[in-house]
């Protein structure tokens, strides 16, 4: 059985701004952890590493990084809807963070 302590469910909900603080979040979440844990049992000691899912039928060239286009700050953060500071600022999710001190 898995068990789920509270600076772990802190993290978590700061991580993935989802309330976890309530017996049913808490349960939910023992649950995926619990159904996760399978993967354990998976014999992987025969299996090579990958680079990339489709290795063997593609390779993937790589190109030099040039910049064809700049100076388009203003076009981009126009996508937003709201920013700050030249930032896009991203919704708060469903639970308010604390500041961190």
């Amino acid at each position: 059985s898995v068990k789920i302590d509270s600076k772990t469910i802190e993290h978590l909900e700061r991580l993935s701004l989802v309330d976890f603080a309530n017996r049913e979040g808490i349960r939910r979440l023992e649950e995926a952890i619990q159904f996760a844990n399978q993967i354990h049992s998976v014999d992987t000691s025969a299996v090579k590493p990958l680079i990339n899912v489709l290795y063997e039928e593609y390779i993937q060239s790589l190109r030099e990084d040039c910049v064809t286009e700049g100076d388009i700050r203003e076009e981009i953060l126009s996508n937003a809807t709201v920013t700050e500071e030249e930032y896009f600022f991203a919704p708060p999710g469903n639970i308010p963070l604390p500041d961190k001190d």
